[in-house]
């Protein structure tokens, strides 16, 4: 039963390669990608119920052992992580649909979306289920490798900026990675997470501490943790809705869960609380200042969740059980917000065609459900009561205020300041493009907003001209299409029902939490038996 661990990186994969023979046909490449991400959101959930119930699953691939094979393992964390990242991404690729993100035709003998889209979910899930740090780069490279492609789609100036603004990044933390992989390789003789476990204890402290901060820097680039955020504000706005979508929420998520892996399994109790805690004020602080100077709906979501990150910074710095239960919790909490608040944004684009809030106004009038749509998961993002964000944020505190010493308490002070931005940004948005009447004398900032090319439900527009035009057109007001409207919703009830369940679903994370505390329940799967056995 344990062999089914390597489903969710298996599937993605053999789906790709059937949707690149059916690269002609729009409709098999669909049916394809549903049923693959259907098929794997059924395997977390699966893998979620053997964990809580059984232990940690772990398998080695193809019968070699850990210390010179590939071992796939999930836990209670990397079970929920996978359950809640394969359902966003599956509603994700049904909004898509509706996107009218095409690329059939004449010109185009092959499409690559929907086989790149299965590509990334293979490296998301690969990265979430490694037991070693090699197969955790090749997670990481899978998803990145795919998501150069996704964010270029279309290939217009913005979107080659920004492609390539993300490829320099990416490029300079995965060369830092094979420099802190070889290091720890030279200095255990293991790249195994369960075997460097035991021998991290027995480094000198200076040389386990400089291996540390080379996987903190790592992972902190990819999670954009202040000061190292700076590329994500520029690169996710000019991507298709759906593919700006599933990176925000998952791809900064992937770095988080690699953080509290080797914080808690590789470097429990390293003395970086202190360096930890002062980059969650920091990246809290300064990114939700960033959203609020914004004037475009993408990027002051962008800043949002790059602040955010902060919060779950913010608990895994504590190594206490109630941080991580608070950081665990948030991370599923931020996953979705954030997704559907993204999803959102393109929805206010198809139809008034622009984010920009110069150039928006009366939506609460014109389009009510689309309001709606807007203000459960904004208000759930700036944490107002009963909403999970503010049950997650609350863990938080109270893990910070359990500390005690001044350090923690200034972060829950930051925490809050955070909070209390982020429903001031969030309202700025309600009020000038929902509530006040639109200003059809209002000039664009950039137009950038009107060249998203032929792959994001618009034609490409450049000139002020062709601008003007687009305006008038948008201005008939079109009717958002059910395959964009539905599965919003969903991910709206979703985050709805992440309150509603949040006793059952803290009571999952507080296992997390302690499991991951204690380490031999995961270096005994991985090392032993292969654990989770009924």
């Amino acid at each position: 039963m344990t062999q089914i661990v390597v489903l969710p990186v298996l599937l993605p994969l053999l789906g790709a390669g059937l949707c690149l023979v059916f690269g002609r046909s729009a409709r098999a490449q669909r049916l394809i990608s549903i049923v693959v991400l259907t098929a794997v959101v059924i395997t977390a959930a699966t893998l979620l119920f053997r964990a809580d119930r059984y232990g940690p699953q772990s398998v080695q691939i193809g019968g070699w052992g850990p210390d010179i094979g590939i071992s796939l393992i999930a836990d209670r964390l990397s079970a929920l992580m996978l359950l809640v990242s394969t359902f966003v991404t599956l509603c994700v690729l049904l909004y898509s649909f509706g996107q009218g993100i095409v690329e059939y035709g004449r010109e185009t003998p092959l499409s690559v979306f929907h086989p790149t889209f299965l590509v990334l979910s293979a490296g998301v899930s690969n990265a979430f289920l490694s037991a070693d740090l090699f197969n955790l780069f090749v997670g990481f490279e899978i998803l990145l490798a795919a998501s150069y492609v996704l964010i270029t789609l279309g290939g217009t100036e913005a979107r080659i900026r920004a492609g390539t603004i993300y490829i320099i990044v990416s490029l300079i933390s995965s060369t830092i990675f094979l420099i802190a992989i070889s290091s720890i390789y030279a200095a255990t003789g293991t790249v195994n997470f369960a075997e460097l476990a035991g021998r991290m204890d027995d480094l000198p402290s200076g040389i386990a501490q400089m291996l540390h901060l080379l996987l903190l820097t790592t992972f902190c680039i990819k999670a954009a943790v202040f000061p190292l955020s700076a590329w994500l504000p520029d690169s996710y706005p000019t991507a298709p809705a759906p593919v700006t979508a599933v990176f925000a929420g998952l791809l900064t998520k992937v770095g988080i869960y690699a953080i509290v892996r080797t914080e808690t399994l590789l470097f429990p109790g390293d003395g970086l609380r202190g360096l930890l805690l002062w980059a969650s004020i920091l990246t809290m602080v300064i990114g939700i200042l960033g959203a609020v100077a914004q004037s475009d709906i993408k990027r002051i979501l962008s800043f949002t969740l790059v602040s955010h990150i902060g919060f779950m910074l913010f608990g895994i710095a504590f190594a206490t059980e109630l941080g991580l239960t608070g950081a665990i919790f948030y991370i599923a909490h931020h996953i979705t917000v954030q997704t559907v608040l993204f999803l959102v944004a393109g929805l206010i684009e198809y139809r008034s065609g622009t984010t920009n809030l110069n150039r928006l106004g009366g939506l609460a009038r014109t389009a009510p459900v689309l309001s709606v749509v807007f203000f459960v998961p904004a208000m759930n993002l700036a944490g107002i009561p009963p909403f999970s964000g503010f049950l997650g944020k609350l863990a938080l505190g109270q893990a910070g205020v359990a500390a005690g010493d001044w350090l923690a308490l200034t972060t829950v002070a930051a925490s809050i300041l955070t909070s209390l931005l982020t429903l001031y940004a969030i309202a700025k948005v309600w009020n000038r493009a929902f509530w006040q009447p639109a200003d059809p004398e209002a000039e664009v900032e950039d137009q950038d907003d009107w060249s998203h090319g032929p792959l994001h439900g618009h034609g490409q527009v450049s000139t002020g001209t062709q601008v003007m035009t687009m305006w008038e057109q948008v201005a008939t007001k079109q009717r958002l299409p059910m395959a964009m409207g539905l599965p919003t919703v969903l991910l709206v009830a979703f985050s709805v029902g992440l309150t509603v369940f949040a006793g059952p679903l803290f009571g999952v994370t507080d296992r997390a939490a302690s499991e991951l505390l204690q380490r031999t329940p995961y270096i005994q799967a991985v090392l032993g038996d292969g654990g989770g056995t009924p």
